[in-house]
């Protein structure tokens, strides 16, 4: 396979992506240009939020042929193209075979979220000191324990001795893994929903490859108060959802709340303010975990 390699304005980027699958890429991604230095640009999006734009001032596009007639003839065709201006070919580039599956294996280690407590992908052995062990590879659906807000909710979890026997809530479960994670600690009841049927798919799948036990389902099938609530999505839906999260929560509950950047602390306290006393429990790489004791 062939990578053409272009250089594109913002404005070009989605017209020159469209052409590219129309001429038969197999794949089309862009990049920051300038990525790594000063000028580099961080773009990122939120539910309820203005969308992201489609590139940076200086995108890099590059397109994955079959072979490399068909990305020399892809570059011909679009050098001719009135759009093309302002852009740049940057050249071709021969990938190397490569066992993918193996690949992108490797770039899935196990994660610790305790000494004791891991996350092993089903193609690695247990470290040693494992006591308890979730099993799970990475899928569509979100939440393999390598990002922050998901360790944070775990060692949430694993460390503050209030999930044994308790009723527990995963409110956007994504890959199942916080449900999960409260079944291996002893929850007696776990209901585990998503707006997303893939998402849901994957809980249920994850769950039964782990031995536990729990309920998954789309929102309505959170009924009722449980002892803790967790809700891992991003800043923008935990507001709104604040109502409805901490009605979920029985008195004397746990409320967990991820997916949030240090920056954005206040307003959450200020949103849940009505309802619950937000604090900062734990933070990692800018992202924090915020709890709440309901009365």
């Amino acid at each position: 396979m062939f990578e053409l390699r272009l250089l594109a304005p913002e404005d070009r980027v989605e017209t020159v992506s469209d052409a590219l699958e129309a001429l038969d890429a197999l794949s089309v991604s862009v990049e920051d240009a300038d990525a790594q230095t000063d000028a580099e640009q961080a773009l990122f999006g939120e539910p309820g939020m203005p969308p992201p734009k489609e590139g940076w001032q200086r995108s890099r596009v590059i397109a994955l042929f079959a072979d490399e007639a068909q990305a020399r003839e892809a570059a011909t065709v679009l050098a001719a193209q009135d759009f093309f201006e302002g852009c740049t070919t940057l050249g071709l580039v021969d990938v190397p075979e490569q066992d993918w599956v193996r690949l992108t294996q490797s770039q899935f280690a196990p994660v610790e979220i305790t000494p004791e407590f891991w996350i092993v992908p089903t193609w690695h052995e247990p470290p040693a000191a494992a006591l308890q062990v979730i099993r799970l590879d990475p899928g569509l659906a979100f939440g393999t324990g390598t990002h922050p807000t998901t360790r944070m909710c775990l060692r949430w979890i694993a460390t503050q001795g209030r999930i044994d026997g308790a009723r527990v809530l995963d409110y956007g479960c994504g890959s199942g893994i916080l449900a999960i994670g409260a079944a291996k600690f002893g929850a007696s009841t776990i209901d585990a929903v998503d707006i997303d049927e893939a998402a849901v798919d994957a809980t249920r799948l994850n769950a039964e490859a782990n031995g536990v036990q729990l309920r998954a389902g789309l929102s309505d099938l959170a009924q009722g108060r449980y002892e803790v609530v967790l809700a891992n999505i991003l800043a923008t839906p935990l507001k709104v959802l604040a109502p409805l999260l901490c009605e979920h929560v029985a008195p004397g509950g746990a409320l967990v709340l991820a997916g949030i950047l240090e920056r954005q602390a206040d307003e959450l306290k200020m949103a849940y303010a009505p309802y619950a006393a937000l604090e900062v429990s734990d933070a990692e790489d800018g992202w924090i975990l915020m709890t709440a004791r309901l009365s």
